[in-house]
């Protein structure tokens, strides 16, 4: 059972140091590791460590004791959040912070589609808290949110939900509180829970059956975007959906199936997958971000790395490391090697030559022409893939081009304009992407000043609050 004992450490620490080790060749870190204080200075310098410089001054190092007070100001900072959902707000959805109070699907304004996605009138939000409960090692808490959500939560309901965020958020979580209850290393303290008879893994199932209908009646096997949990598809649902909604299923079902023992759920996914593949443009190996499940046609054909992409790369490489299948990593590679030959712009060394420091831009996905000048921020999450490739120096790079864009603003842009140098779309929703792939890098070791910006992952949230 490689993938279950792969599968704990993959959901809740995010594929830190041990897939990193299994996947670089030797000697990687090493040659890595040179020349890397030019990369940050040279390539970003006026926003890096120097004269001046606040996050150099206070965080030039990275010693134990300050480790453990980030880590203690970590945990405060979720307890907060936690404690007033679950004062002000459960069981609805998530926590209004303007109004304190609860908050679930819009059902006066079916079309607002950024509440409507993701509030299911499930608890969300406690739900989503699962694992996080048990990392911090907060038994007491773990063991009576897991006993709240089994006696309270139901998917009979009349709610509209995107098949992609019921599937990353409601059914990963409750995989993932499942394996945390039922591992017999318990590597988190003694989290188990007397009389828990598998809930969370038929909670799972239930949900997954009533997201199948999605997958049912589409010609080319991907999913429609949302499912009625009561009902099935919309008759109004429209043909349209994003490449990394689509294909950014198979971590979470395959490890449903595999719990089950029952194939279905793997096999919707990688259909799903297979046919978005089937679709790349003969000439460049690129994918679209938005496509036509009953025709195959590319309706959005910019391709890059951010909204409507990102995860699609990441969980085929996230799927070859916790089920080991070689099909899986195959695609992963040909895909980058396309993004690499594509969306890549700037000189090909990443820490000398001339030109521009490099830069993964949007391109038509048939010709690789530029189609605009922006980035977003769900691309920071790929620094963190890189790592996990293999390919230090790049993830390196271009992780100090997110950083600069960070310390110029105190967050990243939800757009940045990189011709203009400015942001586009201005407001930040406190993304993980960034915190992830410092995370993996810090992971690789105390390269350039990885040890000083590892304080972005408790900094990100503490400003805010």
């Amino acid at each position: 059972m490689r993938w279950c004992s792969v599968l704990l450490w993959l959901l809740v620490l995010r594929l830190g140091l041990h897939a990193l080790r299994g996947l670089l060749p030797p000697g990687s870190l090493r040659g890595a590791a040179q020349g890397v204080s030019s990369v940050c200075r040279a390539t970003y310098g006026r926003f890096f460590v120097g004269p001046g410089d606040e996050y150099g001054r206070r965080y030039s190092s990275f010693p134990a004791g300050l480790r453990l007070e980030m880590r203690e100001m970590a945990r405060s900072m979720f307890a907060f959040g936690y404690d007033n959902y679950m004062k002000h707000a459960f069981p609805e959805d998530e926590l209004n912070p303007i109004l304190c109070q609860g908050r679930g699907p819009d059902t006066l304004n079916p079309s607002n589609l950024n509440i409507n996605d993701v509030l299911g009138n499930y608890s969300l939000t406690l739900i989503d808290a699962l694992d996080t409960l048990a990392v911090m090692g907060n038994a007491t808490e773990f063991q009576k949110a897991v006993r709240l959500v089994i006696d309270t939560v139901s998917f009979d309901k009349d709610s509209t939900v995107q098949v992609f965020e019921a599937t990353i958020r409601i059914m990963g979580s409750l995989l993932s509180a499942h394996i945390i209850l039922t591992d017999t290393k318990q590597p988190f303290g003694n989290m188990t829970l007397n009389g828990y008879d598998n809930e969370l893994l038929h909670m799972a199932h239930d949900l997954a059956v009533r997201l199948l209908p999605a997958f049912e009646n589409t010609r080319t096997g991907m999913p429609y975007p949302r499912v009625n949990l009561l009902k099935g598809v919309p008759p109004d649902s429209l043909n349209h959906t994003c490449t990394a909604g689509a294909g950014s299923l198979l971590v979470e079902f395959g490890i449903l199936s595999r719990l089950l023992g029952d194939s279905t759920f793997e096999w919707v996914a990688r259909r799903a997958v297979r046919a978005l593949w089937s679709l790349r443009s003969n000439d460049t190996g690129l994918l679209g971000n938005v496509v036509d499940i009953q025709t195959g046609d590319w309706v959005g054909k910019q391709s890059g790395l951010g909204a409507g992409l990102d995860s699609f790369f990441e969980y085929l490489l996230k799927s070859y490391i916790l089920f080991g299948e070689e099909k899986d990593l195959d695609m992963f590679n040909e895909a980058y090697k396309s993004i690499r030959s594509h969306l890549r712009r700037g000189r090909k060394a990443c820490n000398e030559g001339e030109g521009d420091p490099p830069l993964y831009v949007n391109v038509n996905m048939l010709n690789g022409q530029i189609m605009n000048t922006w980035i977003d921020s769900l691309q920071a999450f790929f620094p963190g893939l890189q790592v996990l490739k293999g390919d230090i120096e790049d993830a390196i790079c271009l992780h100090a081009f997110y950083y600069a864009i960070w310390k110029r603003y105190g967050a990243l842009p939800e757009r940045y304009n990189w011709q203009l140098q400015a942001p586009d779309v201005s407001f930040y929703p406190l993304r993980p992407e960034l915190v992830e792939s410092t995370y993996l890098l810090y992971q690789v070791g105390n390269l350039c000043t990885f040890s000083s910006y590892t304080i972005l992952s408790s900094t990100i949230l503490f400003q805010y609050m």
